[in-house]
């Protein structure tokens, strides 16, 4: 079953992001879809919901806002905790969730057909800015992509500790026996255990693997640092499973993917700060957020608690427990008091 949880965010997320040509249909066609036609996307259901903290805003009442996001769990799941909060706040929100890739909802937020939408800073540094490469700081990351955007017409709002990037993990039982909690702990293994599970993408990329070894001073091909041989090659969907068997010592995941828990695995800390940031923080239309400035207030009581781990708790509720990704924003929002139960 796990093996089959390929529809997650940080793939789809980085795949897209990162990919910089080939998206102009797909740009044509989610405007379309969303806006040619008055048709509802699909998935567009939240459960009913009354305030908690987040109260209603005044003159929000009637005001309508759009909330938009990609069509992976990580994204449905924090686009339902949008919807659910600006309606908790009054706003008559329509809920333009489940677009197919990182590009259309990029689209629909420059045309101004969106309102809303929980974004990843390196996704946009990277992606629909253009630069060559990230900044692995992540208050840096944030802020360079806050003041890129507003010549654009859109404010971030402050980003969450939720940090989704590339990441090595291992079993807790290798953790364990070993010491292991930081990628530099890399170089205390002997050689014959510095093993790896990683996907082609990953393993090729100017920005990874290899250049990841090199910055935490392993020769990859050498004797004496990670010998080709002691790699892997798998296919993303095989990674989780191939290092939860032993196949490997150190498997590549994707910060907030469910299966870390699922598996008992373990994420090392990039304590040399390697790997660019993704934190997620909400982003407004500049003008919808300059006439309704409360709703910034409204995603700062949210944002310090999405953390890696809870994420991954979230993801996993929907990707291996089956549920709905409107029930777990909205079951979330409600532990938290955000909101409550609407009265029946």
């Amino acid at each position: 079953m796990l093996d089959s949880l390929l529809n997650r965010r940080a793939r789809s997320s980085k795949a897209a992001g990162r990919r910089r040509a080939g998206t102009v249909g797909l740009l044509a066609a989610a405007a379309l879809l969303l806006s040619g036609c008055g048709l509802a996307p699909a998935a567009s259901y939240v459960p009913e919901a009354a305030p908690g903290s987040i109260q209603p805003v005044p003159g929000a009442e009637g005001v309508p806002v759009k909330v938009t996001g990609r069509n992976n769990t990580e994204s449905l799941i924090l686009a339902k905790m949008a919807v659910l909060a600006a309606q908790a706040a009054g706003f008559e929100v329509s809920d333009l969730s489940n677009v197919p890739g990182s590009q259309p909802t990029r689209s629909l937020m420059l045309a101004g057909k969106a309102d809303i939408i929980w974004e990843y800073t390196g996704t946009a540094w990277l992606s629909f800015m253009g630069h060559d490469s990230g900044i692995p700081d992540q208050k840096a990351q944030w802020q360079a992509v806050h003041d890129e955007d507003l010549a654009n017409g859109l404010t971030w709002g402050a980003k969450a500790p939720l940090n989704n990037t590339y990441a090595l993990s291992v079993t807790n039982e290798t953790a364990k026996k070993y010491g292991l909690s930081k990628l530099s702990d890399i170089a205390k293994l002997p050689v014959d255990q510095r093993t790896f599970c990683v996907e082609p993408e990953f393993n090729s990329r100017p920005d990874g693997f290899g250049p990841m070894l090199k910055h935490y001073g392993l020769d990859r091909g050498s004797a004496s640092g990670v010998p080709e041989g002691n790699i892997g090659v798998y296919d993303v969907g095989a990674l989780y499973t191939a290092t939860d068997s032993g196949q490997c010592t150190f498997g590549e995941v994707y910060a907030t993917d469910g299966r870390i828990d699922a598996l008992g695995l373990t994420v090392l800390k990039d304590d040399q700060q390697f790997f660019p940031a993704y934190n997620v923080a909400p982003v407004f239309n500049s003008r919808t957020l300059a006439a309704h400035p409360q709703l910034a207030g409204i995603f700062e009581q949210m944002s310090p608690l999405l953390t890696d781990r809870t994420m991954r708790k979230l993801n996993l509720k929907v990707d291996v427990e089956g549920q709905e990704p409107a029930d777990v924003a909205f079951e979330w929002m409600k532990e938290q008091g955000f909101l409550s139960d609407a009265q029946r």
